[in-house]
Parts: C-alpha cells; sequence; structure tokens
C-alpha cells in the first residue's frame, strides 16, 4: 500500500524568527502504521505537494488549528480526484465534527495499536467516517520510536545550523492550565513511557540536539530524577517545557544536557525572578513564553510585565496572544460570555486578537502584542539571541567531542536564507 502523508504549511508567529523544525506527529503516527505500508512523506512548509501522485491513501497529519482549513484545501483537491482521504493529528482532533466534511475518515486519539483495523476497513470499503479512540488511550509500551526515516534531514536547519530532533518521553498531563487543550487530547493523568525505551530512542537518534517535547516533564519528581540520571551517559543536550524546580533536578538535568527550558512567565514575581535565575546558575538558558491578554491584564500590567522581562535576563522570550482553541477552558469560558469575535480557524494563529479582552480593546492588545516584541529585542535581535543560544551548545559539543559540523548543501543555501 502506498500512504502519501502530508504536513500542511502554517504562518509563522509575527515577527518570529523563521526556522522549520522536523515536526512530530507525523513520525509518531508513522511508526503506528504497519511495516507493509510504503510512506512518502512531504512537509508543506519546506516541499510542494504532488497532487497527481499514485497512492493507495492520503493521510493529513495537522498540529495547530491554524494549519486546519489548509488541510481541507489539501483534502478536497485529492478527494475530487478520487483519493480517500484520512485526517489525524491534534488540530484534526479539536475540529473533528468539521473535518468529517472534507474527509473519507477521521481519526480521533492515539494511533498505536489502532491503524491495522482502520487500515483493514479501508481495504474492505468499509471506512467509517469517525474513529474516536480519544478516551481509550493504548498502552504506554505500545509507544514505539518514531519514524524520523521518512523526513528529509537536509531541509531541517537554520542557515546551516542543524536543529533539535523532537520526542516525547509520556504522555498525559495531570494539570489542566486555562488555555491547553492537552487535558482534553491526552487526559489528565502523567503517563510516563518506559524509561529503558525512552533512553534507547534518544541514543538511535543520529543528533546531539533534542527537543523533549511533553507538556511538562515536572509531574513526578522521582521519574523526573530517573530520567535525567539515565540521560546522562547519552551526552545529547536538550531543550523542554519547564523542569521541576528542584535544586537535585536541576543539577541532574544540568547533567544530562539541559539547553535551555521554556519556562512561562506569567507575573512579576520574585517566584518567577528567582526560578529563571535558578535555571541559568545550573547553565541552563531560558526561554520566556509569555500570553498576553488573560482577564487580569491591563495596558499597565503588560507594559509592567514587558519591563520585568528585560531585568530577569532571558535568552529569549516569545510572546503570544491568549486564543480560545476548542475545547480549552479558555474557549468554553469566552464562548459562553460570548467574546469571541470570529471562528475563522486561519486568525488562530496565536498572534491575532480573536476575542473581546476584558479591560483592553482589541486593537489596543494587538499593539501592544507587537509593542513587546520590538521592545525585549530592540537592543539584540531575536536572530542574535538565537545565534548565541546555538554558540554555546556547539561550544558545549566540542567540549565534549560530540560536535559534527555539516556539510552545506543546496538545501542549507536555499533555506538557510529564509526569513521572518
Amino acid at each position: 500500500m502506498k500512504f502519501y502523508l502530508i504536513y500542511p504549511k502554517w504562518p509563522k508567529l509575527t515577527g518570529q524568527t523563521e526556522f522549520h523544525l522536523p515536526p512530530h506527529g507525523p513520525v509518531v503516527f508513522a511508526a503506528a502504521l504497519p511495516d507493509d505500508v510504503d510512506i512518502e512523506f512531504v512537509d508543506e512548509n519546506l516541499q510542494e505537494i504532488d497532487f497527481d501522485v499514485t497512492a493507495d491513501l492520503v493521510g493529513i497529519s495537522v498540529m495547530l488549528t491554524s494549519q486546519i482549513q489548509r488541510g481541507w484545501e489539501i483534502a478536497d483537491t485529492f478527494r475530487a480526484r478520487g483519493t480517500t482521504v484520512i485526517f489525524g493529528g491534534i488540530a484534526a482532533m479539536l475540529h473533528a465534527e468539521e473535518t468529517m466534511a472534507h474527509a473519507d475518515a477521521v481519526f480521533v486519539g492515539e494511533a498505536e495499536g489502532r491503524m491495522e483495523a482502520l487500515l483493514d476497513d479501508f481495504n474492505n470499503n468499509r471506512l467509517k467516517k469517525l474513529y474516536n479512540y480519544l478516551d481509550d488511550q493504548p498502552p504506554v509500551e505500545l509507544i514505539g520510536p518514531a519514524r524520523r526515516d521518512i523526513l528529509n534531514r537536509d531541509l531541517y536547519n537554520y542557515r546551516g545550523i542543524q536543529m533539535v530532533d523532537l520526542m516525547h518521553a509520556s504522555r498525559g498531563c495531570r494539570f489542566n492550565c486555562y488555555p491547553c487543550a492537552v487535558a482534553y487530547l491526552g487526559g489528565r493523568k502523567f503517563r510516563p513511557r518506559p524509561i529503558d525505551i525512552v533512553i534507547e530512542e534518544m541514543a538511535g537518534i543520529d543528533n546531539n540536539r533534542l527537543f523533549i517535547v511533553d507538556n511538562s516533564l515536572a509531574q513526578s519528581t522521582k521519574w523526573e530524577k530517573e530520567l535525567f540520571r539515565a540521560m546522562i551517559p547519552l551526552k545529547k543536550n536538550w531543550c523542554s517545557h519547564p523542569i521541576e524546580d528542584d535544586p537535585e533536578v536541576l543539577d541532574l538535568a544540568a547533567r544530562a544536557g539541559a539547553w535551555y527550558v521554556y519556562q512561562a512567565v506569567f507575573d512579576t514575581s520574585d517566584l518567577i525572578r528567582d526560578r529563571i535565575k535558578r535555571y541559568h546558575d545550573h547553565g541552563i538558558a531560558v526561554e520566556g513564553t509569555i500570553l498576553l491578554g488573560l482577564d487580569e491584564h491591563t495596558e499597565e500590567s503588560i507594559n509592567r510585565l514587558i519591563d520585568f522581562l528585560l531585568e530577569v535576563d532571558l535568552d529569549l522570550a516569545e510572546f503570544t496572544i491568549l486564543t480560545p482553541f476548542p475545547h480549552t477552558r479558555a474557549f468554553r469560558d469566552l464562548e459562553k460570555q460570548g467574546r469571541i469575535l470570529t471562528h475563522d480557524w486561519k486568525k488562530y494563529t496565536a498572534d491575532q486578537v480573536v476575542y473581546q479582552p476584558r479591560h483592553i480593546s482589541p486593537d489596543r492588545l494587538q499593539e501592544l502584542f507587537h509593542h513587546a516584541w520590538d521592545s525585549f529585542y530592540k537592543d539584540e535581535s531575536q536572530h542574535m539571541k538565537m545565534f548565541k543560544l546555538f554558540k554555546r551548545v556547539m561550544e558545549r559539543e566540542m567540549a565534549s567531542n560530540t560536535y559534527r559540523p555539516r556539510q552545506r548543501n543546496k538545501a542549507d543555501r536555499v533555506f538557510g536564507r529564509k526569513k521572518a
């Protein structure tokens, strides 16, 4: 069977330096397909879709709400030519009902152990419109190594610098943060993968730089410490979402190669200031993730937050606007209050105001968003701050004899010049 797997294009945040990471969802999904399926993968952010391809089945893997309408357009084109199309991925789960109008089948949930039955239905002309396993997660032991071999690795670099490879060590999240859909998608139970399997997958990735994409590693202190201890011999450099603010955990993380963390900066408290300092004291850089437009935010508090970010010596900052994605607490509250201004999903990019803020006009919040980016990067561009972050990791790799310079090729020259 020939399976043509597509990752639709999506826009970068306004002001963000443009680079492309190898997508995670498609390679995890590909690992769940039977071995006899011939997979051809195209990332539309960097490659052209071949609408004339000869394929038994087209799969569209959609991560972001802002991708979903492009996914529908692609599906409509293939289906008009008589090709069967199935959807999967985070955004397909969040928009399953709408997506069914553009698909022969929509897969909702985690794919491990499920695809043989779906493909059997396809081969016997009994494909169902919806396969819903959202409340029936497979055992984490079934999660094998992602199929990174389907990627064109030459495309995923920034100006000749090799980017990170994505992987996950757990699923689910015991937290239920206001703007986040993970509780809906993966459940409120923390489900760590067996550490020996995680380490085996990490060791098998031909890249010293990893992004551990788990929603939060700070969900089980015992598991976190065991994971970091097991990672130390790998000599990988990695980034992740927050890790636990505990001296022993931070020490183990640093020894295991923690390069930088994404840390939500939600106020100007000493708690945040001290946490950033502790990361830095352990040699771990910090990229602040700053969400603007929460109900408690006023113009004064946002300007105070921007000033605070310049004081605490963040290595990078990424600003987003509160976006009420379907199946989040934010969506339910704002929809109930009649404050959502549009359901045009192309605008759900996290850099556009799509709801009525409580204390600020939509236009003024949009202006403050741009002001935040401009203010933080006024003295040093995001490109330069990124360069310093990668320079740091290359120095660490050279010190540990794990640095591997890449030979620049045509793909490097073409895509390396791309800017936001």
